[in-house]
């Protein structure tokens, strides 16, 4: 069970949800293809064979590192509030009410915008910034933001004429 499904209030019901960008692999990736394997392949072709599994051990090791970290995200806009996790044996989590939140902002750069991946800073009343990296879908998160805060506020409420009629104006 995530950790957003487990810490839902009664009633609350996940509206959009979203967790770090696959992109977070490619470093790891390019270490493991640029060092690693060179190295293993250099260990491999002289005295030093028997130690060819040491580089390609550490590149999975780094690569499994992230796949965790990417699993144990979890971000979610629900009916009530906005709900961030990260981290697995150290943990930060950020729990906002949707009444709470002043602004919402998103940083994209050009690759950022083309793989569909950026930043969101939280503003909170009060002054609060919480930062998350590399999440997936960042324009989507606010919009579905906007989207439950505009349902909660209802439409406009219009004053209502003095009781009366004309005859209460005069």
């Amino acid at each position: 069970m995530s950790y957003i499904d487990g810490n839902l209030l009664a009633g609350e019901q996940v509206v959009y949800r979203t967790r770090l960008h696959w992109l977070l692999f490619m470093g790891p990736v390019l270490f493991t293809a640029v060092v690693l394997l060179p190295i293993a392949w250099f260990l491999d072709n002289g005295t030093w064979s028997s130690y060819a599994w040491i580089p390609l051990a550490l590149g999975l090791f780094i690569l499994l590192a992230t796949f965790i970290k990417r699993q144990s995200s979890d971000f979610a806009v629900t009916n009530k509030r906005v709900m961030m996790k990260v981290g697995v044996f150290s943990t930060r989590s950020v729990e906002l009410l949707l009444n709470k939140i002043e602004a919402i902002a998103v940083n994209q750069s050009f690759i950022g915008r083309i793989f569909g991946y950026g930043d969101i800073v939280v503003t909170g009343s009060g002054g609060t910034r919480e930062a998350f990296s590399h999440i997936q879908g960042p324009l989507e998160f606010r919009r579905a933001v906007q989207s439950v805060t505009d349902r909660l506020s209802g439409p406009p409420q219009t004053a209502a004429p003095p009781a009366g009629g004309d005859a209460a104006r005069k």
